[in-house]
């Protein structure tokens, strides 16, 4: 935390508006900065300021949802997804539903997902301490995700991703580059 918060800091103190996270249990650890370091006399105040200044990509990208949706392609895509939102994204930063938002915004249906707010079984090293309930985990969350045939799975977390992408056929990637692209 304090190796991230020194390489972070120059850009803070020249006025970084956010510190922009793509991975979700990433950006839920960094917005805790603050409560983690709140006794350490070094670095309480910055791991404050840290943690104040981290937003989640979809957070930014919906900031910026009016200057989006012109730029991006007017034919449909012809893909179906289904949206695996992280526990840490809806659960650890209570990000509900901004992909699912800008995914309709550009252009793919979405898949509905029974359970949605149900883990898949990544949760950090969970997968590796708990591997017969993490695979169990994720077998259930699988089901629930292709249920409605759908083309391609994304998420928000690159935890979630491989953990999804180990125990199945269908595509995972993370929602950001299915955005990207749509841009015209």
């Amino acid at each position: 935390m304090r190796r991230n918060i020194d390489a972070w800091w120059p850009y803070v103190e020249a006025g970084a508006e956010a510190l922009v996270v793509t991975a979700s249990g990433c950006g839920a650890h960094v917005k805790e900065y603050g409560h983690l370091l709140r006794h350490d006399a070094d670095y309480a105040d910055k791991a404050a300021r840290v943690a104040a200044l981290a937003r989640d990509v979809g957070e930014i990208v919906l900031r910026e949802e009016p200057a989006l949706l012109p730029r991006l392609k007017k034919d449909r895509p012809g893909l179906s997804v289904a949206f695996h939102s992280p526990c840490t994204l809806q659960h650890g930063q209570n990000v509900r539903g901004v992909v699912e938002r800008l995914l309709a915004a550009a252009g793919f249906a979405l898949v509905p997902v029974a359970d949605a707010h149900l883990c898949c079984g990544s949760d950090g090293t969970y997968s590796l301490l708990q591997p017969e309930l993490s695979q169990r985990l994720r077998d259930d969350k699988l089901a629930a995700l292709t249920r409605g045939a759908p083309d391609v799975i994304a998420t928000a977390n690159i935890g979630c991703l491989s953990h999804l992408k180990a125990g199945g056929d269908t595509t995972v990637v993370h929602w950001i580059e299915l955005l990207e692209g749509r841009l015209a």
